[in-house]
This record gives structure tokens, C-alpha cells and sequence, in this order.
């Protein structure tokens, strides 16, 4: 009989790491493989302390030469070893293995799993905190087709032994998740870090896949991750699947847009295509090796009650997909915070494209109070390492302001001007003059209202899709 005391408050009880694996190796259909590459059998170990291990683990592995791991599951073009690539060869060797090893026939109830990482812990000088590759393939039936969770974690602890305990925990965590909350996915990812200091690892990218997550979009796991502190940024294709951002951005040119997208407008259009065609004339770029991103920050998500209007999001999510866009989700309300996050992965040009009210509103010295430096801190990483600013005007009344004349505080202005003779910041001047009074707010209330001509601000296909897929509370 369990005692409960006057006072006592409810909560939930977290199984220890030990406990995760031991109800496993207890469960007698769960039998798989661990593969674990660059970082010791950090996640098995695990498994082989709690005990009962002897009917859950068919096999466990450490390919840790180059050589040896290429002969057993092929070589990598790039050459890399701790990439997402690697990762999906190791999972599906693994499963094929078990297979055609244990007979499905007398062992009729057993459900497979193949876990996998590959990992770089930090090098010995310290200057790279290293990031690893982690999956599970698995099925809870076995006469079920396999599903799949794949994740990107980085490191931020700066000792190899307490970064391979974090990894080795996770994993756990992972297994344990794949088989007990998979029902859940979106509280799976935050059981990923029970027993963890949060500030101990990183997961920048996760993708479920497979019958068991037929239902789970993986844009709002990407949305989840930011908004649950568990990385700054996430980064998701035109298909909507989540990539990982150091892979995408790796000494890359980039082009980025920030703005709401709420929805996508000629003016975006027009701000985005003006700017390509600007650096497409720049020598110092590359265009084979540029990226153009569009970047929608989490405050630009949040309605009146402080939270994230999912629906909205994926309304936005799916415009700027089906317009073949990069999209990424940030945790940076400033600009030099995301200057700062592309200079971590490239010292390429970079041209960040704003309109002149946030080009102001950069100018403001209360954005930067928490800084001990203030705006020259928080100027020496916005224009560290090749950025520049592309200014798309505004038009007030019958004036244009640009560059030239825009105003910024007094104490600003030789600051401003230094930025500006030094070609940091740089005016679109082919822009279309005509697009200039359209307000993606109101195009949103015109939609909302179903009033007249507001299928002429936006891009056509745009306007199509609103209308077939009744996004932003279109109702016609």
C-alpha cells in the first residue's frame, strides 16, 4: 500500500537510466543490434549493467576504423564518417542483418530494433566541441513495417568522458522512447532529456518516419525544439523534412530574409529575387555554393497569449515549401545573434535583407542592454566575418527613405555612417516601386475578411494555394 501524506503534490516519476533499460531487457520480444561508432558502447554499456541483457541485445558493435566500418557498410563520397548518411547505412545493415539471422519463425513474436550513432567527441585542443549522428529503427509488432527516429545532437560540455555519459543516457532515452511514448512523439523528444543538463547537449535535428508517425509533421517537432530551449535554430527543406543546419550552411554563401511571411507577398518576393539578383553581380559569391534561407523568429510566431499559433505557422511553413524555400525557425529576436550562429558554420559572404524599419530599429540602443558591451558588441558580431546589410525601402506618404536618409538616434548617426561608408549596408535600388504600400497585416486581415484585390498582392501560385488549402482563415 502506497502512503500518501497531508500536503504531498503530484508528479511524475521518471524510471532511472538503469530502470529504462532494464524494462526493456525484461521485455522478451524486444531484440535488436547496437552500433556505435567514435564514442565507445556508451548506450549498450547500459543495457549490459541493468541486467537481462542476454534477450534483448543480438549483437553489439564498434566499427571504429575507417577502413572497417567502409568494408561493412560501404564507403561515403564526401568522405565523412559523423553524417546523417552514415547513420541510415548503419540502421538498415543492421536490420538487414537481423533479418536473415533469426528465423521469423521461431521466434514469431520478436520485434526488431537497430540502434545506431556516430559520433566526434571534442578534439584534444578543445577549439571543436564535437556532435554525433543517433538513431533507432524499430518495430512494436512484428509483423509491422519499421519506423524510424533520426537526430543531429552537438555537444556543449568540454570533456570527452561527461559528453559520451550525455550521449550514453540519451540513447537510453531514445530506445526507451521508441518503444513507450511513441504514441507521443512531442513528449518523446522532451523525455530525450531526462536525467540531462539541458545545457549539457544539443539536438538541432530530429525526423520521425514510418507507420507509427504516419500522422506526425515534422516541421512542428522542428518548431518544438526551439521553443522548448532545445537549440537556438532549426532548418527545414522545401519538402518540409528537417535538415540539419551545419550541414546545409558549411561554408556557404548565404542569403537570408527575415520577416513574418504572414503571408508571403510580392513584396517578399520582389526583396528576395532584387537581392539574388545583387549578389548574382558580386564576385565574392559563389552562386553553386549559396543557400537562401527564409527566417521566421519565434516572437514573430507568438499570438496575444504568448504562445505559438501552430496552425499559423504551418499555413506559413507551407507557402514558402511549396515555393521551393529553405526555412528556418530561430530563437533570435536580434540580428547579431543570427550573424553570429551563420559565422559559427561559414566565413563566406553573407548578405542579410531587411527593410528599413528593422534596419532601425537595429539602431536602437535598448535592444542591446543585457550586453556588457552594448551595440559595439553587438555590432562586432552583426558585421563580423563578411555581412552586409541589402536595404529594401519604405515609403511614407510621397517620401522614400533609404539609406540616405533614414534616421536613427543622434548618438547613433556616426556609428550608422561608419556602417554605411564602409558598404556594410547597401540599398536594392531595382525595386518595384508599385509593390511598396502593400502590408502583408492587412493582405491578412483582407483574407480573413474575404475582401476584394487582395489575390493581386501575392505572388500568384501563392494566392492559389490560400484558396485551395483555406489557409489563414480564408473561407470563400
Amino acid at each position: 500500500m502506497v502512503v500518501s501524506l497531508k500536503g504531498d503534490k503530484d508528479f511524475e516519476n521518471v524510471l532511472s537510466t538503469v530502470d529504462k533499460a532494464l524494462r526493456i531487457n525484461l521485455n522478451e520480444h524486444i531484440y535488436g543490434t547496437f552500433a556505435e561508432i567514435g564514442a565507445g558502447q556508451e548506450v549498450a554499456r547500459y543495457f549490459f549493467r541493468a541486467g537481462g541483457a542476454s534477450g534483448t541485445i543480438a549483437k553489439t558493435m564498434s566499427a571504429y576504423d575507417r577502413g572497417f566500418s567502409d568494408a561493412i557498410y560501404g564507403a561515403e563520397q564526401d568522405k565523412r564518417y559523423v553524417t546523417k548518411s552514415r547513420l541510415s547505412k548503419m540502421l538498415k545493415h543492421e536490420i538487414n542483418l537481423l533479418e536473415t539471422r533469426v528465423d521469423r519463425k521461431n521466434n514469431p513474436e520478436k520485434m526488431f530494433f537497430a540502434f545506431a550513432n556516430t559520433v566526434a567527441t571534442i578534439d584534444f585542443a578543445k577549439k571543436f566541441k564535437g556532435h554525433g549522428w543517433m538513431g533507432i529503427r524499430f518495430q512494436t509488432d512484428s509483423q509491422q513495417e519499421y519506423s524510424e527516429i533520426q537526430m543531429h545532437v552537438r555537444f556543449h560540455l568540454i570533456d570527452a568522458k561527461a559528453q559520451q555519459e550525455a550521449l550514453g543516457i540519451m540513447g537510453v532515452n531514445l530506445i526507451y522512447g521508441a518503444y513507450y511514448k511513441h504514441n507521443k512523439p512531442r513528449s518523446l523528444i522532451k523525455y530525450l532529456y531526462d536525467h540531462i543538463d539541458p545545457h549539457a547537449i544539443e539536438i538541432d535535428t530530429i525526423n520521425f518516419s514510418g507507420p507509427l508517425f504516419e500522422n506526425v509533421d515534422n516541421r512542428l517537432l522542428s518548431l518544438d525544439l526551439v521553443k522548448n530551449g532545445m537549440t537556438q535554430a532549426v532548418m527545414f527543406g522545401p519538402d518540409g523534412k528537417n535538415i540539419l543546419p551545419a550541414a546545409v550552411l558549411y561554408k556557404k554563401n548565404i542569403l537570408a530574409i527575415r520577416g513574418s511571411f504572414r503571408p508571403v507577398t510580392k513584396v517578399n518576393e520582389d526583396m528576395y529575387e532584387k537581392s539574388f539578383k545583387m549578389i548574382s553581380d558580386d564576385s565574392d559569391f559563389n552562386l553553386e555554393k549559396t543557400i537562401s534561407i527564409f527566417e521566421i523568429t519565434l516572437s514573430n510566431l507568438l499570438s496575444g497569449q504568448n504562445d505559438v499559433n501552430e496552425q499559423d505557422f504551418l499555413d506559413r511553413a507551407e507557402l514558402l515549401c511549396s515555393s521551393g524555400k529553405t526555412v528556418m525557425i530561430t530563437n533570435f529576436q536580434e540580428y547579431y545573434k543570427l550573424s553570429d550562429y551563420f559565422s559559427n558554420y561559414t566565413t563566406k559572404k553573407t548578405v542579410m535583407t531587411m527593410g528599413v524599419d528593422n534596419l532601425i530599429k537595429v539602431f536602437e540602443d535598448k535592444y542591446y542592454s543585457n550586453l556588457s558591451g552594448g551595440i559595439l558588441e553587438a555590432f562586432g558580431k552583426l558585421f563580423k566575418h563578411n555581412i552586409e546589410i541589402y536595404l529594401y525601402p519604405l515609403i511614407k506618404g510621397e517620401k522614400l527613405i533609404n539609406s540616405s536618409n533614414l534616421q536613427v538616434e543622434d548618438n547613433m548617426k556616426n556609428l550608422y555612417k561608419y556602417f554605411k561608408d564602409n558598404k556594410k549596408i547597401r540599398d536594392i535600388e531595382n525595386f518595384n516601386k508599385s509593390l511598396l504600400n502593400i502590408y502583408s497585416w492587412e493582405v491578412l486581415e483582407e483574407i480573413k475578411n474575404n475582401s476584394p484585390g487582395w489575390e493581386e498582392k501575392l505572388p500568384e501560385a501563392i494566392s492559389k494555394l490560400i484558396k485551395e488549402k483555406k489557409l489563414f482563415g480564408y473561407s470563400n
